[in-house]
């Protein structure tokens, strides 16, 4: 695993009570959690695994879509992220599965969050999914 870059990212959300509930489903299978905080902007809403709620959500007028991709240890956890983010509400954005146009050991899967932001689980190591399973080949 390479060192984070990034100590944290805030959105803003259009409604911070239903992106909430959407992050809290989508990324169940992280096992993160949701703490709250009071920002500069009132509350906010801290996501992540325990002592790494890097992902912070405001409520205010949404900026272009972002694009935010997890880190997941395992191709399951891809799955399983995909499978929640759509139960919680989000939008397919791209199934999950290999993505060797980025190098052979790249499995993702994407959905679009309630106000449009492209949310991704990412795995980097082990066996690529196709190795794993052949018939999860697109």
């Amino acid at each position: 695993m390479r060192a984070p870059f990034i100590d944290h990212v805030t959105i803003r959300v259009s409604d911070l009570s239903r992106s909430r509930s959407f992050y809290a489903g989508a990324l169940e299978p992280f096992g993160v959690r949701l703490v709250e905080i009071d920002g500069d902007r009132g509350t906010e809403v801290a996501i992540g695994p325990e002592g790494s709620e890097d992902l912070v959500l405001t409520e205010g007028e949404p900026s272009a879509p972002v694009h935010i991709a997890f880190l997941a240890l395992d191709p399951e956890t891809v799955d399983a992220f995909h499978a929640a983010a759509l139960e919680a509400g989000g939008r397919d954005n791209g199934k999950p599965g290999p993505r060797p146009q980025y190098h052979k050991r790249y499995d993702a899967a994407y959905a679009l969050d309630p106000d449009g932001n492209n949310i991704e689980a990412v795995c980097h190591t082990g066996p690529t999914a196709a190795e794993q399973d052949p018939a999860r080949q697109r």
